[in-house]
């Protein structure tokens, strides 16, 4: 079994940058099986397809204008990822959308995706998430790592993991 966690974001625009975060927390905190692939997506767009080819899964983490309060963590599957990207907060969901739609048109999509999204609360000029982001960013990776486990995936804590890295803020 072959998972993909695509982290997508701007690591310049706060909370825009919240996938890619998440991905550096799940690789700090947790080991993973062989099966588990991590990718930093950033903001790429048709360049993704390739890495989507192949895969049985893939687990979308990524900021998402949904309508909920800030901060809030939830999940989306199947047929509703794609739909999620079509109300687009930010330039690299234009190119995400092009991709799963191709992917849809040339059935390499993978036969499983879910999404986890968060809400952001700005996307402004800075490296740092923002209070309340980053106040859901456990809550997050607690859930791409059930979501892991849950599909059969070994998930173990790292005992002694490095320490986390922190951004600058001008706070």
């Amino acid at each position: 079994m072959k998972s993909l966690v695509l982290g997508i974001g701007n690591v310049l625009l706060q909370d825009e940058g919240v996938g890619i975060h998440a991905l550096g927390e799940l690789r700090r905190r947790f080991v993973f099986d062989e099966g588990v692939e991590f990718l930093d997506g950033g903001t790429a767009g048709v360049e993704l397809l390739r890495y989507l080819d192949g895969q049985d899964r893939v687990l979308i983490v990524d900021a998402v204008a949904a309508g909920h309060p800030p901060g809030t963590v939830f999940r989306v599957e199947g047929e509703d990822v794609p739909r999620m990207f079509h109300v687009r907060i930010s330039p690299h969901q234009i190119g995400l959308s092009d991709v799963l739609a191709t992917a849809m048109i040339s059935d390499s999509l993978p036969g499983e995706m879910v999404m986890f999204g968060v809400e952001p609360e700005t996307m402004t000029t800075g490296l740092a998430l923002t209070p309340t982001v980053e106040a859901s960013l456990d809550q997050l990776v607690d859930a791409v790592v059930e979501e892991l486990r849950r599909i059969g995936h070994a998930v173990g804590k790292r005992e002694n993991p490095p320490p986390r890295r922190r951004e600058w803020s001008p706070r």
